[in-house]
């Protein structure tokens, strides 16, 4: 009896944003959650600089340390490439003695990479361009999940309600007539990033100048929110099974303290004792419905797939306002997105299998 054949998984992670560390904890998580009498894994390492690499697999060397964040080094594994050639044999090894030796080709490949250069559409673009099916939104959705001003222009056209923003192009400044319209306390941020890199909140306008400083050294368009008072509430989606309609998990509410930090920062996503969240979110019924909706609704009005994680703000008046999407969430042991579809009932293993099962039905091209 032949023995069937193990579908061929690359996991690429690291990669050259600022959230590198980050997307080596989520395929770690991954790489662990794998069964592997089911799958053959090919774990793909991109340093910051850009290099590929083909990394060892395994889980603990991606796992955060303490306060030591993994990294991948040119010196993590042997050199690898991926053609942007549907007729090559996929994913092929650089090797100065052995020149070029082409690795049996891929199945599916799973970017668990987070911000610019991974979650924007660009590897989405390369791996369409290859031919290879890949785990999460086409190149469209990618980028426009990853730019929040585009996110938030999409969901409004939709009837989903955004806060006050104003968008500060590279050389652009806030006017007087936006300082009067969005009021204070704001939050400035990178267009084009996550984690909570490059964000700032501001509660005096002195304190703006350099606000927008910070987040342009990670990118040179800069969005300014109006502050938001209300529960930070998160929701979770799932591509339906079989291309049916997107699925909606239970909602987490992130329970930020005002003691310390006073927004949801990177060192409270992952570092320390962690941020603490109620999972279901305490929400009148009725409310929890109209948050679900929308994030059913926000990831069909950018044409996500796969998955995505949606935040919300939800005011005591119980208006409820969209945040961003993630289109490439967080897979580590504490990211939200996992830790909502294992109370909803489906544990970390299934969603993966799900989510790579959805990847090579859908395999590339328009649809």
């Amino acid at each position: 009896m032949t023995t069937p054949r193990k579908t061929r998984v690359a996991i690429v992670f690291g990669g050259r944003s600022t959230e590198h560390a980050i997307s080596c904890v989520s395929a770690g998580s991954i790489l662990g959650a794998l069964d592997p009498g089911q799958y053959e894994v090919v774990p793909v390492g991109i340093t910051r600089d850009g290099a590929w690499v083909l990394a060892g697999g395994d889980p603990a060397a991606l796992a955060i340390t303490g306060q030591t964040l993994p990294e991948i080094t040119a010196e993590s594994g042997r050199a690898v490439v991926l053609p942007a050639d549907p007729t090559s044999a996929g994913l092929m090894v650089l090797d100065p003695a052995d020149g070029v030796a082409v690795l049996a080709g891929v199945d599916v490949v799973f970017p668990a990479l987070h911000g610019a250069y991974g979650e924007d559409g660009t590897i989405q673009g390369l791996l369409e361009m290859a031919g290879i099916p890949y785990v999460g939104a086409n190149v469209f959705a990618s980028a426009a999940g990853m730019d929040k001003e585009f996110t938030k222009k999409l969901a409004a056209a939709e009837g989903i309600p955004v806060g006050p923003y104003a968008v500060l192009r590279a050389g652009h400044s806030l006017t007087e007539a936006d300082k009067e319209r969005l009021g204070l306390p704001v939050f400035v941020k990178p267009s084009r990033a996550g984690s909570s890199h490059g964000i700032s909140k501001v509660t005096d306008w002195a304190q703006l100048d350099a606000a927008v400083a910070k987040a342009r050294r990670i990118d040179p368009k800069v969005l300014v929110e109006a502050g938001i008072v209300g529960r930070e509430i998160e929701c979770g989606v799932l591509e339906g099974e079989a291309g049916g309609a997107p699925e909606a998990s239970l909602l987490a509410e992130i329970l930020v303290s005002t003691d310390g930090g006073d927004f949801y920062d990177f060192e409270a996503k992952y570092l320390g004792d962690g941020t603490p969240y109620q999972i279901p979110a305490r929400l009148d019924p009725e409310v929890a419905r109209r948050v679900q909706e929308y994030a059913r609704r926000t990831f069909t009005a950018l044409d996500c797939a796969g998955l995505g994680r949606v935040d919300f703000f939800v005011t005591a008046d119980d208006e409820i306002y969209l945040n961003e999407i993630n289109t490439m969430p967080g897979f580590t042991p504490t990211s939200m997105f996992p830790l909502m579809w294992a109370a909803t009932g489906l544990e970390y293993p299934k969603v993966v299998d799900r989510l790579i099962r959805t990847a090579l039905r859908r395999g590339t091209g328009l649809h």
